[in-house]
């Protein structure tokens, strides 16, 4: 009897586990897709994303959406994501910030996380330039990509960090492949200097400035970052990284408090 109750547990965990592969899959293609083409591009039994697409409709995490049958995330995962934020006074925290440093360098203001072994941007305000410059929120990037990347990963030793990162996240937009030892190497300059900038691997005109937001016990839990005109960012170099210095003390230690009932 144990041994049918952990079977029987044990598909489960993996039947939550293809679910949440589903969600992410569609997160990132940020498009409805057919059952039939989710299953072939996570390369999973066509049968079992199915089933799980239709538990998924019936609750409401996935919607019918562009014809065709196909689905996409559902408005469930909006309420869903409603009630966490306002459980968290963070989120308020990071908003407030965010537009302060906008409003100072007149540049775009981030915040962002590691979502698995990828970089996000999580909350983000645009700055007063005419175009936008900045990566789409909730969009998955190679860490070794992004200024915060090498902050991220610090606290890692470097054979974690290569065991982490998949080795094809090497490879930059351009074809071109970053030595992976030569990022190692500005992971260990970045800790040491508590901040990282560089000009942007992902577009030419930009430059990218990141400082690490600290948790309770010192580790790098996300990073406050500002995306600027190369030029302008060459030239302001030292007053925006003051300006991120400063926002990012106010909200270090504050991710993960809830709100005091």
């Amino acid at each position: 009897m144990d041994a049918l109750s952990d079977d029987a547990g044990g598909k489960r965990a993996r039947g939550l586990d293809r679910a949440f592969e589903i969600l992410d899959f569609l997160r990132q293609k940020r498009q409805a897709l057919k059952p039939n083409e989710i299953a072939a591009q996570i390369g999973a039994p066509r049968s079992s994303v199915y089933e799980l697409v239709n538990l998924l409709l019936r609750n409401g995490i996935l919607e019918f959406t562009g014809g065709e049958g196909r689905v996409y995330l559902g408005r469930k995962l909006y309420f869903l994501g409603a009630a966490y934020e306002n459980h968290f006074d963070f989120t308020r925290e990071c908003e407030a910030v965010l537009e302060r440093l906008a409003d100072e360098t007149r540049e775009t203001a981030q915040f962002c996380m590691l979502d698995g072994n990828k970089y996000t941007v999580v909350r983000m305000r645009e700055g007063a330039r005419p175009f936008r410059i900045s990566t789409d929120v909730g969009q998955s990037v190679p860490i070794p990509w992004t200024a915060s990347g090498r902050l991220l990963v610090a606290h890692m030793s470097n054979e974690d960090i290569l065991t982490f990162i998949p080795p094809q996240d090497f490879c930059l937009p351009s074809g071109e492949w970053l030595d992976p030892q030569a990022f190692l190497a500005e992971v260990r300059q970045a800790e040491r200097d508590g901040l990282f900038t560089f000009n942007s691997i992902v577009d030419s005109f930009t430059h990218c400035f990141a400082v690490p937001v600290t948790d309770e016990e010192g580790h790098v839990a996300a990073t406050l970052c500002l995306v600027a005109p190369r030029d302008d960012g060459l030239a302001n170099r030292e007053r925006y990284l003051d300006c991120l210095k400063d926002a990012a003390r106010g909200l270090s230690h504050a991710p993960a408090r809830p709100k005091r009932s």
